[in-house]
């Protein structure tokens, strides 16, 4: 019998004992490699672009020869004014890649020994990473879309006759959201939060080609797809998950990773950071056929080229 390319030893190129043994001057060069594969590994100034300069050994920094500015592997981007060693990021990276259905900041603490606050914030950074990697995407041929309810879970009252109808809009819970994803099938994810299932309309409408063939459900607010897109495929589970190619199998098998990664590793997810959450299944959903070694390597050269975070720089003396 043939084995799964997930089971194989194909799907298995990178360990987190490779990455210790090989130490931290591996790693560091493993940083200059994809921060600067255009001139293969050697610095190039982020404030001029000057391809020549010095090197400071002894502070792992460099100094520009043109305009005398000093940088180092993670300026400017989102690891920047880290304090964690370079073979802890590349293990950290490593640790998230392995997780396919999520990983807690939690496990990531204690896996690097690191407080809770540091894994919560680098976790974070990696997504907003992989977050960047769907920027300008449209999608063409055959989409399907659809959503799904996260969060502003109501408790029911103890005994039965304090108990409120949880289907009314007026006893559900302000934090509940909507993932709408469009996936294009045999290619990428697009993920967005809102408040109602059928703003997914206009996301279509502004993210697919318009002559797209896309596939929805039988919800009475994706009737306006048929107007934008007048080869809509509708296909009603009551009846049927799949009827002649009509069917949203792949944005459901989506939906089916989310729920894992929020039920089974964060347990809660705040709606201020869903669409974090909702692009890192999205990418590793997209990705699930890669290796662990492929997928580390286009993770960290994602992170490589994001900009310092916004959201994340600080993050706790913000709060404090």
């Amino acid at each position: 019998m043939a084995t799964h390319f997930l089971l194989s030893a194909k799907a298995r190129t990178l360990s987190l004992k490779a990455i210790y043994q090989a130490g931290e001057d591996k790693a560091y060069e493993t940083f200059c490699q994809l921060r600067w594969p255009e001139t293969n590994g050697k610095p190039v100034c982020p404030h001029c672009g000057c391809c020549e300069a010095y090197s400071i050994t002894t502070r792992r920094r460099f100094k520009c020869v043109a305009c005398h500015h000093q940088f180092s592997v993670t300026s400017g981007t989102i690891f920047a004014s880290r304090k964690l060693a370079f073979t802890d990021l590349l293990g950290a990276i490593a640790i998230f890649v392995n997780a396919v259905k999520g990983l807690s900041a939690l496990q990531l603490s204690r896996d690097l020994s690191v407080q809770y606050k540091t894994a919560f914030v680098l976790a974070h950074k990696l997504r907003e990473a992989l977050g960047n990697e769907f920027k300008g995407l449209k999608l063409a041929g055959e989409v399907e879309i659809d959503g799904c309810y996260v969060g502003g879970v109501v408790r029911p009252e103890n005994r039965k006759e304090d108990r409120k109808d949880r289907r009314l809009a007026q006893n559900q819970s302000p934090n509940r959201r909507v993932v709408v994803a469009l996936r294009e099938r045999g290619g990428r994810t697009l993920t967005f939060v809102v408040k109602r299932e059928a703003e997914g309309v206009a996301l279509a409408k502004a993210h697919v080609d318009a002559g797209s063939k896309v596939y929805a459900d039988d919800a009475l607010h994706w009737d306006e797809l048929h107007g934008h897109f007048p080869e809509a495929g509708r296909i009603n589970h009551s009846e049927a998950y799949s009827d002649d190619g009509c069917n949203t199998n792949a944005v459901e098998s989506y939906f089916a990773r989310l729920r894992r990664m929020i039920g089974g590793q964060h347990h809660h997810v705040s709606p201020r950071y869903l669409h974090q959450y909702a692009n890192e299944a999205a990418w590793k959903e997209d990705h699930r056929r890669l290796s662990n070694g492929a997928a580390f390597v286009r993770t960290l050269g994602l992170s490589l080229a994001s900009p310092i975070s916004r959201a994340w720089k600080g993050y706790w003396q913000r709060r404090r």
